[in-house]
């Protein structure tokens, strides 16, 4: 009988213990008045409900409740995302535009970020998604150029350069983040850097990319609080109006802080 299955099973044991969590990605669970308030709304929200799989058909509801949905919950800032719809001709464009719509409709105080997918190069649809009045436009590269067949291979790095380029010349405040921690290398993180800051990247979001099932992507490295600091210094230095940079930073992470940064 073959010892393979049992070599196997120590190099996974080795390898978890290699990247075990370091103490700065270990946090508390939020509390406070306002974290209980917004679980006790949420939590009877009949919006939600999202799922894997075959998409449905678009609901034409859905910019109303999620319009509401924001009121109730009383927000200041509100970012949005979606799951990609490339069947859709307008890659779901006429929705983002009336889902930004109807929140200002119904909350006009609330300034949105929008975190919108890959477009295709689908720019009509892009200006469509990007003229419903939100504050902020989001796109993420999420990887260095070298990286990309291997981390996100449905996408073209060029293409994301040229829709954050293109969100800009519409004269909207643009954005963007990439996780770090795959393989890459710091001279790799300065190349994106200044690929955006050429694509007229307003915004950045620097985050440990971090392995949620062991069916993804093993991480590479988790790069030090130290580190973090440094990449937020140079993109600071680079030209961009806001880095956030750090080991639990996200594309929304502290997203009200850059609103009205310029």
């Amino acid at each position: 009988m073959s010892d393979q299955p049992t070599t196997t099973i120590k190099e996974r044991k080795k390898t978890e213990r290699l990247f075990k969590k370091p103490n700065w990605l270990r946090v508390k669970l939020p509390t406070g008045e306002n974290y209980k308030k917004v679980r006790r709304l949420v939590d009877d929200c009949s919006f939600c409900a999202v799922a894997t799989g075959r998409p449905q058909e678009i609901d034409e509801d859905e910019p109303r409740r999620v319009g509401e949905a924001v009121s109730l919950m009383g927000l200041k800032h509100a970012v949005i995302t979606s799951v990609n719809r490339d069947e859709l001709k307008d890659s779901g464009a006429r929705i983002w535009h009336n889902t930004v719509k109807e929140i200002k409709k119904q909350s006009p105080g609330t300034t949105i970020e929008t975190l919108i997918p890959d477009v295709k190069g689908r720019w009509d649809a892009l200006e469509t998604m990007t003229s419903g009045g939100q504050e902020v436009v989001s796109h993420n590269m999420e990887t260095v150029k070298s990286l990309y067949r291997k981390v996100r291979p449905q996408a073209k790095y060029d293409r994301s350069l040229e829709q954050i380029k293109r969100t800009k010349e519409m004269g909207h405040r643009t954005k963007s983040g990439f996780m770090v921690g795959l393989g890459e290398t710091q001279d790799e993180v300065f190349d994106i850097m200044d690929d955006l800051i050429e694509a007229r990247c307003d915004v950045l979001t620097i985050g440990q990319y971090l392995q949620p099932t062991k069916m993804h992507l093993q991480i590479s490295e988790f790069i030090s609080p130290d580190t973090f600091e440094m990449y937020r210094q140079v993109g600071m230095e680079k030209g961009f109006d806001f880095v956030e940079s750090g080991p639990l930073v996200r594309s929304s992470y502290h997203a009200e802080r850059h609103v009205g940064c310029h």
